[in-house]
């Protein structure tokens, strides 16, 4: 395996459904313009109230990416 540099980005995805579509959301999202993603992590979760039912959540993760070789860090 060769030597890898990574760079992080912080997404916040968000779901009426569950923590995970809104991971997946995100990551769905950022696959659209971002190359050689390889992990997230998640950093933060939390929702929406209103009138005493959670309406919707938001999960901030950071998504881990490899560098092309010709990309400035």
């Amino acid at each position: 395996m060769a030597d890898h540099i990574y760079k992080k980005i912080e997404l916040t995805g968000s779901s009426q459904t569950s923590i995970e579509d809104a991971v997946r959301n995100a990551v769905s999202r950022a696959g659209k313009t971002i190359r050689n993603m390889r992990w997230f992590e998640v950093v933060e979760t939390r929702g929406h109230i209103d009138n005493n039912e959670v309406q919707y959540w938001q999960v901030t993760i950071k998504i881990g990416f490899t560098l092309d070789e010709n990309e400035k860090v």
